[in-house]
């Protein structure tokens, strides 16, 4: 299988004179979480529509494991698994009822499709409500029997449009834990979605979008820093009490850039050095030497909301 997941080059689209994408690029690693967010608007749903093969794009280009999804949309097919953010299920049929049909759908033989079936309800944990009918089921199980369709074929990739939509917070959590055994078992995660707090710790990488381009995409991790840039990595050093001689006695040490005490917290300095000439161990043995007693020492990371909102602009697109 190849490393790269996804590939997506120049991508434009527009509906009339509405342009929703404007030279999108980003690439996605295999068998990872990638998360996709954006306002509003900004094209993520144009853009997963492309990735499953429901729009052309009028400029550019777009791969599934290496494979065009414009020229090679039958064979893209067999390989994903698309969840849109408002779906239709046959509320009359019961759970076991519905994942037969789509497995069906996919040409499997009705021996292979009971244990398929099982396995995916194993997966998603509803496999004491096979025999039940959808329509009696709340909004989290509707949605789990919905990422069990997606999974019936076995897709090496799944597209996941709000899969948390409408959850209340233990189904979101125990959703999460569900994405990360599929990431285990192999499966590469493209999931979109506006729960930002639960992204930063569940993806691997990351892409934001505003206004139909591109405004990050890369490691998670990177994009949390808050070192400030130029190479340079930040931690958080906290204190029982404030102490100004510890703080300028690591101000003075090598490869250290700035020590800076926040004004509400004034025990809790924020050390910003260059990786290349000092360590962390480096920093944390000179604050012992001191005689300081450490309460917490880590690196310092924003919150993936304080990174979109940095990103982002405000309003709705015109």
């Amino acid at each position: 299988m190849s490393d790269v997941a996804i590939q997506v080059d120049d991508l434009h689209h527009s509906f009339k004179k509405h342009q929703a994408l404007c030279g999108v690029t980003f690439s996605v690693p295999a068998r990872s979480i990638h998360g996709f967010v954006g306002p509003n608007g900004a094209g993520k749903t144009t853009t997963l529509k492309v990735l499953a093969t429901l729009l052309k794009p009028d400029r550019g280009s777009a791969r599934i494991f290496g494979e065009d999804v414009a020229r090679m949309a039958k064979q893209v097919r067999r390989r994903i698994g698309f969840m849109p953010d408002h779906f239709s299920m046959y509320r009359q049929m019961t759970v076991f009822e519905y994942l037969d049909f789509f497995a069906a759908a996919y040409g499997m033989r009705l021996a292979q499709r009971d244990k398929v079936i099982t396995d995916v309800l194993g997966l998603t944990d509803m496999g004491g409500r096979r025999n039940d009918l959808i329509k009696g089921l709340s909004r989290g199980m509707q949605q789990r029997v919905s990422l069990a369709r997606v999974l019936v074929h076995d897709p090496d990739l799944l597209l996941l449009d709000e899969p948390a939509s409408g959850l209340d917070p233990r189904a979101r959590i125990e959703l999460m834990d569900i994405l990360q055994e599929l990431k285990r078992m192999g499966k590469t995660v493209f999931i979109s979605s506006h729960i930002l707090s639960e992204l930063g710790d569940l993806c691997d990488s990351v892409t934001i979008l505003d206004r139909g381009t591109v405004q990050y995409s890369g490691a998670m991790a990177d994009l949390l820093k808050s070192g400030g840039g130029d190479g340079q990595a930040a931690y958080v050093l906290v204190l029982p009490a404030a102490d100004e001689a510890l703080r300028a006695a690591l101000a003075e040490l090598p490869g250290v850039t700035r020590v800076a005490a926040e004004p509400e917290t004034p025990n809790r300095y924020v050390i910003a050095f260059d990786p290349a000439r000092v360590t962390t161990s480096t920093l944390l043995s000179a604050a012992l030497a001191r005689g300081a007693n450490v309460v917490e020492f880590r690196e310092d990371r924003r919150h993936l909301n304080q990174a979109f909102m940095d990103l982002t602009k405000a309003g709705v697109r015109s």
